[in-house]
């Protein structure tokens, strides 16, 4: 029952199922009036459906996460992480401003390295916006309240994307002497980043982590229910896709 009940909301409550089954009705009214672009509304609807389902979102962020394993054992001097949102003004145990999700997870990745290995963290992420907050300054505060020493924070706080992070990151790189740095950043993210590193010559070690999907796929009939987290994995990737055809071309 309790399954039932979530499919029943999931589907015809929240969005996107409840656009997808409101435009699957209008698509049903206009075929039974034979009234003509009952197909392309099916075949829109249909699509839709698809890249709004834990299913089909998976498996193109999971495309993403494969490529990369954390290495076995760290020999980097120099641990790099990235930005990936936050907010400027939400009240924090230090401060103001949070770290977004991703952005989250791939810090406390870097904070969990530097207690393993003892390396200083440079956090790299500016200010994208004029309403979000200036990620680097933010998680200098975040790591200093997890008990990293503000003396092994690095702040690298004028990248606004990915291309901005090397850039800026190398400068940082070859002042002080590191050679071997280790990146931290999402899963999904790390092929475009590796990418852009290595257009300013710079040979990192992966370290992957926020994960958006398990590793080994396990079929359950929830994933064929759309959701929005789903569309927006979905979105995730097909921006990674794009992102790489990017960095190839340009």
């Amino acid at each position: 029952m309790l399954v039932l009940i979530k499919f029943l909301y999931i589907t015809f409550l929240l969005p996107p199922g409840l656009f997808i089954a409101a435009l699957a009705f209008v698509c049903g009214r206009m075929y039974y009036r034979h009234q003509r672009g009952a197909g392309l509304l099916a075949l829109i609807t249909a699509l839709l459906y698809l890249i709004s389902t834990p299913l089909v979102g998976d498996i193109l962020i999971r495309s993403l996460e494969s490529r990369y394993q954390p290495p076995a054992a760290i020999t980097g001097d120099v641990i790099v992480t990235l930005g990936g949102g936050a907010t400027a003004d939400t009240p924090n145990v230090h401060g103001q401003g949070h770290l977004m999700g991703s952005a989250a997870n791939r810090l406390l990745t870097a904070a969990q390295l530097h207690r393993l290995t003892g390396k200083p963290v440079i956090v790299s992420g500016g200010q994208v916006f004029a309403n979000t907050g200036k990620e680097a300054e933010i998680a200098r505060h975040i790591l200093q309240g997890l008990g990293v020493a503000d003396d092994n924070i690095i702040v690298e706080g004028q990248s606004l994307n990915t291309t901005d992070n090397a850039k800026f990151t190398q400068k940082i790189i070859a002042e002080r002497g590191f050679t071997s740095p280790v990146l931290v950043t999402s899963a999904f993210h790390m092929e475009r980043s590796v990418q852009q590193f290595a257009k300013y010559n710079m040979e990192v070690t992966p370290y992957p982590t926020d994960y958006q999907t398990n590793t080994r796929f396990i079929f359950e009939w929830h994933l064929l229910w759309p959701r929005a987290d789903a569309f927006y994995n979905t979105q995730l990737a097909v921006k990674e896709y794009l992102g790489l055809m990017a960095v190839r071309w340009f």
